[in-house]
């Protein structure tokens, strides 16, 4: 009887960094979504001034950006981390950043908000 729980394990984990990787996938594709909304759509029904919808469907656009990225950079590396059997763990100015940039959108829409 061989043991199989080795390649079953790593079945699994390739699985899981499949599914992952899917999830980082469609968190940027619906940012982007938004980003069309906000920064095109948005400023053409609203009054007033278009710049604030159009800078925030740009940070929008570009947080989308970066989030297709990480997650392709993280599956990548989950996938080394599996061949080479060392540990895959995202760097902190990388999870900082997104979270500092996401921050900063989440700031524009409530000045956006309250302003109009």
């Amino acid at each position: 009887m061989t043991d199989t729980s080795g390649v079953d394990a790593t079945r699994r984990t390739r699985l899981a960094n499949e599914r992952t990787f899917l999830a980082w996938w469609r968190t940027a594709l619906g940012t982007e979504g938004l980003a069309v909304a906000v920064g095109k759509i948005l400023p053409e029904v609203t009054d007033g001034p278009h710049w604030p919808y159009v800078a925030l469907g740009l940070a929008l656009a570009l947080l989308g950006t970066l989030l297709a990225l990480t997650g392709w950079w993280r599956h990548s590396t989950v996938e080394n981390a599996l061949v080479g059997g060392e540990e895959a763990v995202p760097p902190r100015w990388l999870i900082a950043t997104l979270c500092a940039f996401l921050a900063c959108t989440g700031l524009m829409l409530a000045v956006i908000v309250v302003a109009t």
